[in-house]
């Protein structure tokens, strides 16, 4: 098979990427090593066209083009010709793209056109309680249109989605997000430093990084040598300003040298600073299906994640993990005081979830599922 996915979050060596850039890239090199042919094209970061090939995937990343009010068409034409290119010099089977991607996407006769979701438009807006942006509803109503197949990364996406957008007639399974066991190994016990709380993601509000912040105060009482440290890429409020400026402003100052932002933290970095915290806590409002907490959890690491959306997909609460309301610093608090203070709970959950993200998230048992979807929508070309 040929699969061709549209993503403009590809990991690109010196830029900044997120969890679904992480995933197609894991699940690219699986597809490959399994004997398929993968395309990746995306708009890339600069005026400059690039084609490589990364390990076997080889990847098309086409020059930005800014045009104020007509980006989007300069850089969905381009996409197509590209598209239309690759498929003329090597028969494409499957084109798969997130939510919005196929808005504009010319179909050719002969491809299955593929939807997954992780979180688009309007399962976002409902879920942090802000307007539809007409224009990206739109978007996303088209694109859904196109879709052949839509399938989910987990039960709560795709149903929360199906609330809003009608393709019950071209529903597809869930297919969970795999865990990279390879660059997220079994943690060493031996370098954990006690007290030490980490966060990991995007610094924003969806994240649930000012609750856990409020509720440091309240950790310090009962342990007084926690710190937490916090590794992400800094957000934009709506007005252009930082959100780490403006969630710093909810540091107590009695906890302001208890709290170390790193900044962007390099992939390969992460999993060190996992392997040396205590618990790890990831509150985040909302979630499509979280591959940090994924990658934690898989380490072996104390976890506490959150009990909104598709927490209780990954997390058996007190068995392998905890869940946090994370709208509420106190119970943040109350459940990170719990693993702090008792160091073989969490060393219990921390196996308990190794365990179990090794039997659900493994990467020979999550390929073999896409393959037979992807093998499925072909046969009903």
């Amino acid at each position: 098979m040929h699969i061709c996915f549209i993503t403009h979050e590809y990991p690109k060596s010196g830029f900044p990427h997120g969890g679904v850039g992480t995933f197609i890239k894991s699940l690219a090199q699986s597809l490959v090593k399994s004997g398929n042919r993968v395309s990746v094209v995306g708009i890339n970061y600069s005026r400059q066209e690039e084609v490589y090939n990364e390990e076997g995937v080889f990847i098309y990343r086409i020059g930005n083009r800014e045009l104020k009010g007509l980006t989007w068409v300069l850089n969905s034409n381009r996409i197509n010709k590209k598209l239309q290119d690759i498929h003329n010099n090597n028969k494409i089977d499957i084109v798969e793209c997130t939510e919005l991607g196929l808005a504009f996407i010319k179909k050719l006769k002969g491809i299955k056109y593929i939807i997954r979701l992780n979180g688009g438009h309007h399962f976002f807006s409902v879920s942090e309680q802000r307007g539809i942006d007409k224009w990206k509803g739109f978007q996303e109503k088209r694109s859904f249109y196109k879709a052949d197949k839509v399938l989910g990364v987990s039960e709560y996406v795709i149903n929360h989605t199906a609330k809003y957008i009608d393709f019950s007639h071209k529903r597809g399974p869930v297919v969970y997000n795999p865990a990279n066991f390879s660059n997220f190994y079994e943690a060493n016990p031996d370098k954990k430093v006690a007290g030490r709380i980490f966060f990991a993601g995007t610094v924003c509000e969806k994240k649930g990084i000012r609750q856990l912040i409020q509720a440091m105060p309240l950790i310090k009482k009962q342990i007084r040598h926690a710190h937490l440290l916090i590794a992400g890429r800094d957000s934009k409020m709506t007005d252009g300003s930082s959100y780490t400026e403006y969630v710093s402003k909810f540091i107590d100052p009695s906890v302001s040298e208890a709290i170390t932002f790193l900044g962007p933290v390099a992939n390969d970095k992460i999993p060190e600073l996992i392997e040396e915290a205590e618990v790890c806590v990831y509150p985040s409002h909302m979630e499509a299906m979280p591959l940090a907490w994924i990658e934690v959890m898989s380490m072996g690491k104390a976890f506490i994640g959150s009990n909104l959306g598709p927490g209780p997909e990954v997390i058996s609460h007190g068995i392998t993990g905890l869940m946090c309301n994370p709208l509420d610093p106190l119970d943040i608090a109350a459940m990170t005081i719990e693993i702090l203070n008792n160091k073989t709970f969490g060393e219990m959950l921390g196996r308990n979830a190794r365990a179990d993200m090794l039997n659900r998230f493994g990467t020979d048992k999550i390929i073999r599922q896409n393959l037979d979807f992807y093998e499925s929508v072909i046969q009903n070309r």
